[in-house]
């Protein structure tokens, strides 16, 4: 089991309601305040989250994400996970970039 955070159903921003960016194991400590997220131990965070927050971000936990589950590529709305239409692995999307260079530097 897991636990994840999802922009709220109500975020203004519709292109982001429900999208899951973040999954973490249910033992992960996450401190969510009006400002900003901070992952891991508060004396030596993991990392902070500066995009989410009390307001706009819920947190599910004892879920199970997809197998295949990768940051925004999915919404989670409490019950059930959606593929996001059109979505895009961004190590792919780099990949195509940078043959395209080396096409263009070759011909």
């Amino acid at each position: 089991m897991s636990k994840c955070l999802t922009f709220k159903s109500d975020d203004a921003e519709t292109s982001r309601r429900n999208l899951c960016p973040y999954v973490f194991a249910d033992d992960k400590a996450l401190q969510i305040s009006d400002e900003k997220i901070v992952v891991g131990d508060l004396s030596s965070p993991d990392f902070t989250i500066g995009d989410m927050n009390l307001g706009n971000a819920t947190l599910y936990e004892s879920v199970t994400a997809p197998e295949d589950w990768a940051g925004c590529k999915y919404t989670f709305d409490g019950t059930t996970w959606t593929a996001v239409d059109g979505y895009v692995d961004p190590k792919e999307q780099r990949i195509a970039e940078l043959q395209a260079q080396i096409d263009a530097l070759r011909a």
